[in-house]
């Protein structure tokens, strides 16, 4: 998980459960194309982008929960891994951005919930909050819901945030990363440049 990373004093992750689209994503910011796929856990290591002339570097670290056919001593490891990959590399990362599937996201947490277990999704949003990361929460295939508004309040909701949402769009991020609608997340990415006084980045998410 270590070796790949480029030596960049600067960078944005991309984290999430697996399938939520957050290769596709990759590839909007990027114009560069990554494995991506139907089946839950293709990317099983980072996917690093960097800009040779630039001290900046976007990865999309791999997808953790469930994954069909895959063992859950994998898909331990694989969170261990992309925890282990945020800590080392905390004071670098500006920016985490957090990608949910805006469909399913808000019942997956409330069924870990039922069940008193800290859902994934909570956990990572608290996990770079801890280690000083500005968290931007990417609430990907909005195109699939049909109470937008609605279902964004609930994903604020879930994640300690106040109803509405409209009040956090520097955090939460309505996006279809499969039809290129990502200008929400670049605007929210970008008001994070702004607060870290790092304009200059702003080039990479416009």
């Amino acid at each position: 998980m270590f070796e790949t990373r480029p030596d960049r004093s600067m960078e944005v992750v991309l984290v999430g459960r697996s399938n939520v689209g957050k290769s596709t994503l990759m590839r909007q910011l990027t114009g560069h194309t990554f494995d991506t796929g139907r089946n839950p856990g293709v990317t099983r290591r980072p996917n690093h982008y960097d800009w040779a002339s630039e001290d900046f570097v976007i990865t999309d670290l791999p997808g953790f929960g469930f994954m069909s056919g895959v063992p859950e001593e994998t898909r331990e490891q694989i969170k261990t891994d992309v925890v282990r990959y945020l800590e080392a590399h905390a004071e670098k990362i500006l920016v985490g951005v957090l990608v949910l599937d805006g469909k399913a996201a808000v019942d997956i947490i409330d069924r870990h919930l039922e069940r008193e277990e800290l859902p994934h999704d909570v956990e990572f949003f608290s996990l770079l909050e801890e280690l000083g990361i500005q968290p931007v929460v990417a609430v990907n295939k909005i195109d699939k819901v049909e109470d937008r508004d609605q279902r964004l309040d609930e994903i604020a909701d879930r994640l300690g945030m106040m109803p509405p949402w409209t009040q956090w769009q520097d955090i939460i991020a309505p996006i279809s990363a499969k039809q290129g609608r990502i200008q929400a997340l670049q605007d929210a990415v970008n008001a994070q440049f702004e607060a870290a006084k790092q304009e200059e980045l702003k080039q990479f998410f416009s």
